[in-house]
């Protein structure tokens, strides 16, 4: 790859000067679940054929932002991998890699950490979220978490990051700190990325909290369906789901008080590939005792194939492991110009 220059773009067409590039991750705790799989790793398929070019992370520096077993990071980290896999992507069209390979993302984020402002940090309420009451007691690279993702974003100048809505704030972070760095050093080297946030199921709730989002963290293994769940798992967590008395109603708009109806009609909408204004003209009226099951027989058809296809791969870690080292050599190959051009905007001999 070329080394990469200071870029113009005329200000009526932002980003026009660079590469289309996407660029997303999970992080590797727990198990992949349900709303990963719907809200962003179907998703990654679908645009690693928009002819764009894409990069899939595993994002395992973010991961220890908070306390990690390190025999099970390792784990998670290969059975994210093989998720990624399993569902479709492909490392020859993509380039799959986990972040600590990749170590122009700590390098970025350090000049990007000089560059944000304390105050932009504390309004993150993602930190607030996951410190709670005992913020002080909080590691570091928590509360500059979104600094390490504006580094993961902009080390590889992506133009467009599929994201959930929970992640809005962050890639807003993104924004502010490509602006403030071009502004401050008179350049207009960092695209200003744009969030990809669309669908039906771009934020899949729990299964016994339609208020809340289904989460690989959530205590209750019956919140989620993962995709390492069997057949027989996935059917009996859709059928204990938590729902109301009432039968389904007749529209859409019988659903806006009634958070785990709405959850589960957007679940078999994202599962069937079409809307929710479609499952409820199929189901309108229709008890949760007939749609429970036939939600349960979709997931099972579309989910089952994943969970055995990653139980595969995940017999051969030393597969997963090359393709991810492969992958970060492609990854490097990106990265390495724009922080060596980044360090010379900032003054920085290398």
């Amino acid at each position: 790859m070329d080394a990469v220059q200071t870029q113009s773009r005329p200000v009526d067409t932002p980003n026009a000067a660079f590469t289309p590039r996407v660029l997303s991750g999970i992080q590797p705790t727990n198990h992949l679940q349900l709303g990963n799989y719907l809200g962003a790793v179907k998703r990654f398929v679908e645009m690693q054929d928009s002819g764009i070019q894409t990069l899939y992370c595993i994002v395992d520096m973010h991961a220890i932002t908070v306390w990690q077993n390190p025999e099970d990071l390792t784990r998670a980290t290969r059975e994210l991998a093989a998720g990624y896999l399993a569902a479709g992507l492909d490392p020859k069209r993509s380039i799959l890699f986990n972040q600590a390979r990749v170590p122009e993302h700590a390098q970025l984020a350090w000049v990007l950490n000089c560059v944000a402002r304390m105050g932009w940090m504390r309004r993150m309420t993602q930190f607030k979220e996951k410190a709670g009451k005992n913020q002080e007691e909080a590691s570091v690279g928590l509360f500059t978490y979104p600094v390490l993702m504006a580094a993961d974003i902009l080390v590889y100048h992506a133009t467009k990051v599929p994201v959930g809505e929970d992640q809005k704030q962050h890639l807003e972070l993104t924004r502010d700190i490509a602006i403030k760095f071009n502004n401050d050093y008179g350049v207009d080297f960092f695209p200003v990325t744009e969030p990809v946030i669309e669908g039906v199921a771009t934020r899949v709730m729990s299964l016994r909290d339609g208020t809340k989002k289904m989460s690989k963290s959530d205590p209750s293994d019956m919140s989620r369906i993962n995709l390492t769940d069997g057949a027989d798992e996935i059917a009996k967590k859709i059928r204990k789901a938590k729902t109301d008395p009432e039968p389904l109603p007749e529209t859409l708009d019988g659903l806006v008080d009634r958070p785990e109806a709405r959850n589960l009609v957007n679940i078999y909408a994202a599962l069937a590939e079409t809307g929710a204004a479609e499952v409820m003209a199929e189901f309108a009226g229709k008890p949760f005792a007939e749609f429970k099951p036939q939600l349960a027989d979709l997931a099972v058809a579309k989910l089952a194939p994943l969970s055995s296809e990653m139980a595969r791969l995940m017999q051969d870690p030393a597969e997963i492991d090359r393709i991810l080292t492969e992958g970060s050599e492609r990854a490097r190959t990106i990265a390495q110009p724009i922080v060596k051009r980044t360090y010379e905007i900032v003054g920085i001999l290398t």
